[in-house]
């Protein structure tokens, strides 16, 4: 990703949360995160994250996602004495497919609502259906494979969180690289 793209990405992102009544200071604006995961594909994989707080004993972030925009399948895996990542989502804006692991589709079809990136299809290997809206939060506990896509309008996520040490993720895609 280029700096045009990197810079345009994160006024996308700004306009999102200002939008939804998220007021940023001009230098968590200048932060936002924007990740393509190294894949090069933002656009079908990626997320744009404000990181509040993030300490040896919680992380408060907003994840925001653009028009079907994924964050691809991973885990939060134990790191030496902490069992890994626990995180709540909780929608703020748009409609959200949260999958986990559990039978396929909470709604008992055989199809989910979400589009999985045609280049990435076999990395995504969790299909229990949670759709979240404004206001409603889903769990998910440390070690669980799970991802998420944002609806045709975007969405954005609070995540409350013990501590988030990115560099510890597991992605199911091994050319993925999260940090550096």
């Amino acid at each position: 990703m280029d700096e045009a793209q990197l810079i345009a990405a994160r006024a996308r992102a700004a306009t999102m949360l200002a939008a939804a009544g998220i007021i940023l200071t001009p230098e968590e604006a200048t932060n936002i995160e924007v990740a393509d995961f190294g894949l090069g594909r933002l656009e079908a994989e990626g997320l744009e994250i404000v990181t509040y707080e993030n300490n040896d004993r919680y992380c408060a972030k907003e994840l925001v996602l653009f028009s079907r925009q994924t964050c691809p399948e991973h885990r939060h895996p134990p790191v030496s004495h902490d069992p890994g990542k626990r995180e709540t989502f909780r929608v703020r804006q748009g409609v959200v497919w949260l999958y986990v692991e559990g039978p396929t589709n909470a709604a008992g079809s055989a199809t989910i609502r979400a589009r999985i990136p045609e280049q990435s299809k076999s990395h995504y290997t969790v299909f229990h259906e949670i759709e979240l809206h404004p206001g409603q939060q889903y769990t998910i506990e440390p070690n669980a494979r799970h991802w998420f896509q944002a609806g045709d309008t975007g969405a954005i996520i609070s995540e409350f969180s013990s501590t988030s040490r990115d560099e510890a993720d597991m992605f199911t895609d091994p050319s993925i690289r999260r940090v550096g």
